[in-house]
């Protein structure tokens, strides 16, 4: 294995996270290819007392994917991808991109609940829980694994499903990196595509009220198989967009419909009602439509999230004043819809709590400096504390920064929390794997 310090070729690049307020500098990145390569940076950090750290995409908010000081182990080489489409399972390697398993998968028109942003790293994504565009019909990512491949935090190589350590199996639906370094996932998949009906509407950002409003009953009365998310943004400068909305605030929908094109078309007609005066949603493949939204690395970034059993419009009107007030052209204000196959019977398999919530509010800070990233900072703090009477308690991990225990505990709920526990003192005694939303190991 070629280790990779402060003094070699490539050590800056190697560090660089998706995140630009993150810039941090382990003292050595381990890039690694095999499961052994795995155990070999563990033993290496355990001899010299390293903090460790695990990278795949590299997308976490918080910077988790890296430390100061420690040993990085960079999974990115595991890029295999295996696809049986008689069986619809998929065996992919911890290194791949959301968008390289989508480009493998719709080669047989099959599918799996992707990330909201292609570039994002399918083994992080999966064990916070994986939350996708198409989530109400086909369930979060980890709702369709079969089995884990990892290396623990001893360099033991393990598998986790139903019938082998299965406790563990039920950590790694959203316990996140915690229990060991993951290196291969088999998942059960969805036909889908390669053709959906899919994309994005947009409305001036004077029509927020009317529009969200609709949204809402729309939402609350379509099929599982009907997936729209509202999102609040600016209107860049690019050559479908109407001049006279550039650079100011828009509401938009993003649509996709997990079935037969046609009939998604059907669907989307009740929201082509409302009068957009962007229509971007037609038939396209749906691996290009998974990343045709991707947000651009380099930004400073600060996110959080919160759950809500109902959207009142005294809530609406709290999020649409923050939309008003986005820390920069890049930033955006997010409602996901819930219900479906979120909270159907897979939910209760998981140790992810609150998966019957209805809405998700996700705000999305983005700077284009240092003073930008503070400034998102303040507004998404500033927007959650507006927000907190309408919230239930709960919260999606991935798709916050580092926010305390309190919210870490609130993700699972004490019980869970308490499970995920014992899970932990099992399989990482000594919490190796702390650099993470991290869950502590039962006292003795």
């Amino acid at each position: 294995m070629k280790w990779i310090t402060p003094v070699d070729p490539g050590y800056d690049e190697s560090r660089t996270l998706f995140n630009a307020m993150i810039d941090r500098r382990p003292a050595v990145i381990a890039p690694c290819s095999t499961p052994a390569e795995v155990a070999e940076a563990l033993q290496y950090a355990r001899d010299r007392s390293l903090a460790v750290a695990v990278r795949a995409g590299g997308h976490s908010v918080a910077g988790m994917s890296m430390n100061d000081g420690g040993l990085v182990v960079d999974v990115r080489p595991m890029k295999s991808v295996s696809v049986d489409p008689d069986a619809r399972t998929v065996t992919a390697g911890a290194g791949l991109t959301c968008g390289e398993f989508d480009r493998a998968t719709q080669e047989y028109g099959l599918a799996l609940t992707g990330g909201r942003v292609s570039t994002t790293g399918l083994a992080g994504f999966t064990l916070g829980g994986g939350s996708g565009w198409l989530e109400r019909a086909f369930g979060f990512a980890c709702d369709d694994l079969i089995s884990v491949d990892l290396v623990t935090a001893a360099g033991e190589q393990i598998t986790a499903s139903a019938a082998e350590n299965p406790e563990l199996f039920w950590a790694l639906h959203g316990g996140g990196g915690n229990f060991g370094v993951a290196t291969s996932f088999t998942f059960g998949l969805h036909r889908l595509g390669p053709k959906v009906h899919a994309g994005l509407l947009l409305w001036p950002g004077d029509a927020a009220p009317e529009i969200s409003r609709g949204y809402r009953e729309l939402a609350l009365a379509a099929p599982n198989e009907e997936c729209a998310t509202i999102l609040y943004l600016t209107v860049p400068p690019e050559p479908l967009m109407p001049p006279e909305m550039v650079n100011k605030m828009a509401v938009g929908v993003v649509y996709a419909y997990a079935g037969d094109a046609a009939e998604g078309a059907a669907h989307a007609k009740p929201y082509r009602e409302l009068g957009p005066t962007v229509d971007l949603v037609e038939d396209i493949g749906y691996a290009d439509f998974q990343c045709s939204l991707d947000d651009p690395p380099g930004k400073y970034n600060y996110w959080s999230a919160d759950y809500h059993d109902e959207l009142s419009d005294a809530a609406l009107d709290i999020i649409i004043d923050s939309a008003r007030n986005l820390p920069g052209p890049s930033s955006q204000q997010l409602i996901a819809h819930w219900g479906g196959a979120v909270g159907g019977p897979a939910a209760t398999a998981t140790p992810l709590l609150n998966r019957n919530a209805s809405w998700v509010t996700h705000p999305f800070g983005l700077g284009d400096s240092p003073q930008g990233g503070q400034d998102a900072k303040a507004w998404v703090k500033r927007f959650r504390q507006d927000i907190a009477p309408y919230a239930n308690g709960g919260v999606w991990l991935n798709f916050i920064g580092d926010e305390g225990q309190d919210r870490v505990r609130a993700a699972f709920g004490d019980e869970n929390y308490a499970r995920l526990s014992q899970v932990k003192r099992e399989f990482d005694p000594e919490n190796t794997f702390r650099g993470n939303q991290n869950i502590r190991p039962a006292e003795s």
